[in-house]
């Protein structure tokens, strides 16, 4: 009877242990079979007005990376700068002028050999698509014909600053300036001019030729503002500089020029 009692335990003990094994190996299989993290996060910075453009872009990039996952943050340049400069997790910042990116390179918070003038744009007076005021030229800006003018905020939007150019080029600041309704970023103007909100806005071409709600008037004159160069860079503190490296080598080619190019916007040109 004892050697029945201990061959049965003997057993359940083996058997036991024989399914502790195969748990744990099971476990160990399953761990080496595990599929990877999906993807590497990379955080860009962008203008505003490279809202659309950027849809496509990431769209684009997907499939030719796929282990990189884009998270886009737009606003406008200013307002991106300073976030960056408060210690904002960006990998990459395309502004949507120089000035920004200038700024952050000379405290050390871009990796300077990573930027680059990739884009150019235009800047354009636009009326609503139904507009019955005879607005012209940038100069019936200061007419009366004109009670309210939609800007971009010129302390932090690139757009804005533009137009207080064109204005102060044409000496009629001032005047314009007592009937400016400033926005947060060129976008905000752009939907004011949609909806009839102001007689008349200033953003850039490829901001216009998003929608079929507003008309343009005419170019800034030659000569009148700056070029309208877009920069783009990594970030100095980015922890993720082969993947925004990447990132960054796409938007060169001529693919993704292709893209941009469909949207309004021409490669920078040198000079």
């Amino acid at each position: 009877m004892k050697k029945r009692i201990m061959k049965k335990r003997i057993m359940s003990t083996f058997l036991a242990m024989l399914t502790a094994g195969f748990s744990a190996c099971s476990s160990a299989s399953s761990a080496g079979t595990r599929q990877p993290d999906k993807s590497e996060e990379l955080t860009v910075f962008a203008a505003a007005s490279l809202t659309d453009v950027c849809g496509e872009l990431q769209a684009l990039y997907s499939e030719k990376s796929p282990d990189t996952e884009l998270i886009f943050s737009f606003g406008s340049s200013g307002a991106l700068q300073a976030q960056i400069e408060e210690g904002a997790p960006a990998d990459i910042f395309f502004s949507a002028s120089q000035k920004q990116m200038d700024a952050l390179d000379e405290k050390g918070l871009m990796d300077g050999d990573s930027v680059k003038a990739l884009l150019e744009n235009r800047i354009v007076l636009i009326v609503p698509a139904q507009s019955d005021k005879d607005i012209t030229s940038f100069e019936d800006a200061a007419a009366d014909k004109v009670k309210m003018i939609g800007l971009g905020e010129p302390e932090s939007v690139p757009a804005g600053q533009y137009a207080e150019e064109v204005f102060s080029y044409l000496g009629i600041l001032d005047a314009v300036k007592a009937k400016a309704n400033y926005g947060t970023d060129v976008r905000t103007v752009l939907s004011w001019v949609e909806a009839g909100e102001v007689d008349c806005g200033v953003v850039y071409a490829t901001d216009a030729y998003s929608t079929d709600k507003v008309k343009i008037v005419t170019e800034a004159p030659e000569g009148s503002c700056r070029k309208v160069i877009y920069p783009v860079g990594i970030v100095g503190r980015s922890e993720h500089k082969q993947a925004a490296e990447g990132f960054a080598a796409f938007l060169g080619t001529d693919e993704a020029m292709a893209v941009f190019e469909k949207y309004g916007f021409s490669a920078a040109s040198e000079g």
